[in-house]
Parts: C-alpha cells; structure tokens; sequence
C-alpha cells in the first residue's frame, strides 16, 4: 500500500512539473498477463487533457510517466497526464496509472502568479492567461486565421488578448464624424485607429493637426472627413477616411470647395530634415507651402510586427510639372524610424522616389494605364487636368509594444499653386507572425 501511494505521489509531483510536451502516457509493462496504455492531450481551445490510466497485470509493474500538459497552439491548455517524469518503482501488486498532474503552466516556463515566463511584459497576476506564449496577452491584439499554417491545418481560434473572448476583433468607429470636424482623434479613427491605448494596453496615444515640421496647425479646409471621393473612389475600410491638402480637402459641392486648381491655405512651411526629397535628374525647390500633416502617436500590440494602411494621391501638378521645381509631395514621417526608411519616410516607390507626380505609381490619369476614372467627380477631372495614384499599400515593421509616432504630411514644393491632396484610410496592426519589410504597392 505503502508503495502504491508513493508511486501515485511522485507522478502527480512529476506531472505537475511538465507544461510539455501536450501528451502525457502512463505505459505498464508487466511480468504478468496484462499491458495498459493512457493518453492525455490538452487541445488549443482551452479544453483541458485528462490523464491516461492503464491496468496493469499481476507481478512486477514498471511505471513509466512522460510529462504533463502542455500550451495548445494559440488556445488554451492541457492539463497534466498520468504519470510524469521518468519514475520506476516496483510494487508486489499490480497498480493502474496516476491522476492528471494539475498546473499547466510549469515545466519550461516555471511561471508563478507573479513570474513573467515567456518575456512579454505581463504575469498570470496581470492577467497574462497564458504564460507560455509571449503572443498572448493583456497588451495583445485579437488575430484572425482563416488559411492553414505549415502542414497543421487552420489552427483554432485563440484568444490572443485574455479577455476571455475568442477572435473578438474590434468594429469600425469613423460613422457620422463631419467633413469639417477637425479634433484629430476623430482623424485618427477615420483611418480606422479605434483603440485609445491606456496603460500596458496597445492603441493611439496621442493625435495631432500639425505642419510639416510638427509645429502646431490652424484649422482649415485643408482637412477633411470624406465618405466618398467622387463616385468611383470608395472608402476602404468603415464609413470614413481622411483628406489632407496642400489646397482643400472637398470635392465639388461640398462646403468650401476650391472651385479651381489653387486654393491658398497654411501659407510658407518649414519642411522636416532630409525633404522636400529630390528626383534623380530632376531639380527640386527647397521650400514649402501649405503644409497640413496629421501626426498619431501609437503604442503596437505585443504581438504585432507590423501596420499598413493605405493612401490615394492626386495632383493637379500632372502632367505640365512633371520632373520640375514644383513636386508636391507626400510622406509618411515615422519616428523611431524603421529599417529602410528614408529620412523617415516609409512611403516611396521601388526607385526611393517619394509620393509625388515623379512616382512610378501615377497611373490615374487620360491615356494612363488605369484611365480616368477614378477622376471623376473630384474636381481634378474639371478644375484642370490631373492625376493620381489609385490606393497604394504602404507596410512597416515594428517591435511588439512599442511606441512609435506617424506623422502623414502633405506640401506644394515651391510655389503655393496646383494642388495635391491625399486620402489616407485603413491603419491595421500586422500580428500574423511574418516579418514586415518597408514597403509600398499596388493594393
């Protein structure tokens, strides 16, 4: 008897051990008449493993446990199986397998209520509900997998931000803000930057209108809330994007439309270090004129590795001033800057050229290769001739949890005529475990 609770005692102690591997076995190999065989798996949806048990013959029974539960693959987990350790012990009388060992959570990560195994900035105390997994998180963002991973199928829906909801992936916010509204938090939400991050939590800091060089900026038609850019040009993502313009940001029969090619705004600007960027083999100004930036400042979720969003760029510049003195242009001024950025802007084409007429993405326009359609309706199809981008991606990595400012501007580059405007829409964290390069293409 003696020796029988000994053996159930060292399992269980050795299950409780174990956070790997997912299967635990209890295997009898007896000198008698009879083998068992248990299994116990901890799935990755939370449900918990049981313990295997086998009925062993009469004789001398060897024991032998392999470590308890382990993390399912995004979920939750397992508990321990029958037996644990490597334990061998005789006995005078057959036995059947240990209980379950009971705390998923050991093993590798040794993780206490208090203990940050995994490294992510977060204890079982703070909520981590999984201690193994350094993707998984208070400061997490929900992921959606809808594609198999490897050769292991899709795997099962997680939950990423221990919020006791699985794949709970925050709605839009930008319905109803007004075209004129000028708070730059509504800005910041008609790019579909809902969350406001609080402490250890991921989402927008801060937010700001601001000139090109991060001085503050009046309020003017320069900035817009638009639900539509014409009849061809959509929102891409919620009810809202947002509008900057060296001119102003409507289109014809809206409140303080311009009417014509120029519209004059903010007036002499101070552009930041590095720009306006020059073309090779064509000659840029120096200065700055009518300069409108929105500038968010973002803490990423732990898990992420990455954001993108996307951005429309249209200027009355095309085609008279193409490779001339006067090339508006647009940026994406990110601080920390990430590898490849350029002065800090992440938003260029293949050759570095920066978001301007010089572009090899401006394809919008009369005998372009996507016509004029997207044109129409804008007033860059009636105030003047013109052309434009069609929506462009624009990609950047990013260390999980850090703090990172974007600062998405817009200029006339020597002279306060022909104006350019962008639409920017669509912000949205990259958490799927790939690396992230800068990078800008076709959407």
């Amino acid at each position: 008897m003696k020796r029988r609770v000994l053996v159930a005692w060292v399992g269980a102690l050795s299950g409780w051990l174990g956070c790997s591997p997912a299967t635990s076995d209890a295997v009898f190999d007896t000198s008698g008449t009879g083998v068992g065989t248990g299994n116990g798996t901890g799935n990755g949806t939370g449900a918990t493993g049981e313990g295997g048990s086998g009925q062993g013959g009469g004789g001398v029974t060897t024991i032998t446990g392999s470590g308890g539960g382990a993390t399912g693959a995004g979920g939750g987990l397992g508990s321990g199986g029958g037996g644990g350790g490597t334990t061998t012990t005789t006995s005078t009388v057959s036995d059947a397998g240990g209980p379950g060992g009971g705390k998923p959570d050991a093993g590798f990560c040794k993780s206490g209520p208090n203990d940050d195994a995994d490294g992510d900035g977060f204890t079982p105390a703070q909520g981590d509900c999984n201690d193994c997994d350094k993707n998984v998180n208070p400061g997490a963002i929900e992921v959606i997998v809808n594609q198999p991973v490897g050769d292991g199928g899709i795997p099962a829906p997680a939950d990423e931000d221990c919020n006791g909801k699985v794949d709970d992936v925050a709605t839009t916010c930008d319905d109803g803000i007004a075209l004129a509204d000028f708070d730059a938090m509504n800005g910041a939400r008609a790019i579909d930057l809902c969350k406001v991050a609080s402490p250890g939590t991921w989402g927008v800091i801060s937010a700001a209108y601001v000139r090109a060089d991060g001085s503050p900026a009046g309020q003017s038609p320069q900035v817009g809330i638009l639900d539509g850019f014409g009849p061809n040009v959509h929102v891409q993502l919620g009810k809202r994007m947002l509008g900057l313009s060296s001119g102003n940001a409507r289109i014809p029969g809206q409140p303080d439309a311009c009417g014509t090619l120029s519209c004059y705004g903010s007036g002499p600007g101070s552009a930041p270090p590095g720009f306006p960027q020059d073309v090779p083999n064509c000659a840029g100004s120096s200065e700055i004129n009518d300069d409108i930036a929105l500038e968010v400042k973002l803490r990423a979720p732990t898990n992420a590795t990455g954001y993108s969003f996307l951005f429309d760029f249209y200027s009355f510049e095309y085609p008279e001033w193409v490779c001339t003195s006067f090339n508006d242009q647009f940026i994406a001024l990110v601080n920390p800057p990430p590898l490849g950025a350029i002065n800090g802007n992440i938003s260029f084409d293949s050759k570095t050229n920066p978001v301007s007429v010089n572009i090899a993405f401006f394809d919008v326009c009369q005998g372009c290769a996507l016509g004029a359609g997207e044109l129409a309706g804008t007033g860059f199809d009636t105030w003047n001739d013109a052309g434009a981008t069609s929506w462009l991606k624009t990609q950047a990595p990013v260390t999980g949890g850090q703090e990172v400012s974007i600062r998405f501007a817009i200029w006339d580059t020597g002279d306060q005529a022909w104006d350019s405007t962008v639409l920017v829409d669509s912000f949205q964290w990259i958490a799927n475990g790939g690396t992230v390069v800068v990078d800008t293409g076709h959407h």
